[in-house]
């Protein structure tokens, strides 16, 4: 394979996916992180924010005229049909602003996009390979109660909303584990970051 090969990254809330995103940059991978694009999109300013005031009324936004993340999302996270409104204006903005910045990389570039959602949105066909961050249920719940402060209902809830790890799993074309050192998580990282990087030869 010949350019520039285009990775998906996913794993679920607490599987330590931020980690092994920056692991993956700083072994040189162009890294596109969803979520950030996301906070960018409807930053203050942007048509994307405007979008959102129109669809949820002024009361989303925050004194300073950002958005106020935490009353947007007590408002969405309860109701699928608010959700996929809101969905409906970020995701098509979020991924015109990675292909704009993947059309920037290098061409022999490994570009890894970090998409927390990306088994739930149907993507992993458009990748070339996609990397699964993986931990059991009870370590992600443990992680959210002892590292965030979340109550285990809480965590339960966030986890629940999301994929389920079968799910995750099918998609997978590498499988990073992640419940042991992070020396050992490093290690497996570069293991698959070098036989991605070996195929854009």
């Amino acid at each position: 394979m010949s350019g520039a090969v285009r990775v998906g990254l996913t794993g679920g809330v607490a599987s330590g996916k931020s980690t092994v995103s920056a692991i993956l940059a700083e072994l040189g991978a162009v890294v596109i992180d969803a979520d950030l694009l996301a906070r960018e999109v409807v930053g203050p300013g942007t048509e994307g924010l405007a979008a959102v005031v129109e669809e949820f009324g002024p009361d989303v936004l925050a004194p300073d005229g950002g958005l106020d993340r935490p009353r947007l999302g007590a408002l969405v996270f309860a109701d699928p049909g608010r959700r996929r409104a809101l969905e409906a204006i970020i995701h098509p903005r979020v991924r015109e602003r990675a292909a704009e910045i993947e059309a920037a990389a290098p061409a022999d570039a490994v570009v890894v996009h970090d998409i927390p959602l990306l088994a739930e949105t149907g993507q992993a066909a458009s990748f070339d390979a996609v990397v699964v961050v993986d931990v059991p249920i009870e370590v992600q719940v443990d992680r959210m109660v002892r590292i965030r402060g979340m109550s285990e209902a809480d965590a339960r809830a966030r986890i629940a909303a999301q994929a389920d790890r079968d799910t995750r799993l099918a998609v997978a074309t590498y499988v990073v584990e992640n419940t042991g050192s992070l020396d050992g998580l490093r290690a497996r990282v570069e293991e698959v970051y070098r036989t991605i990087e070996s195929s854009t030869t």
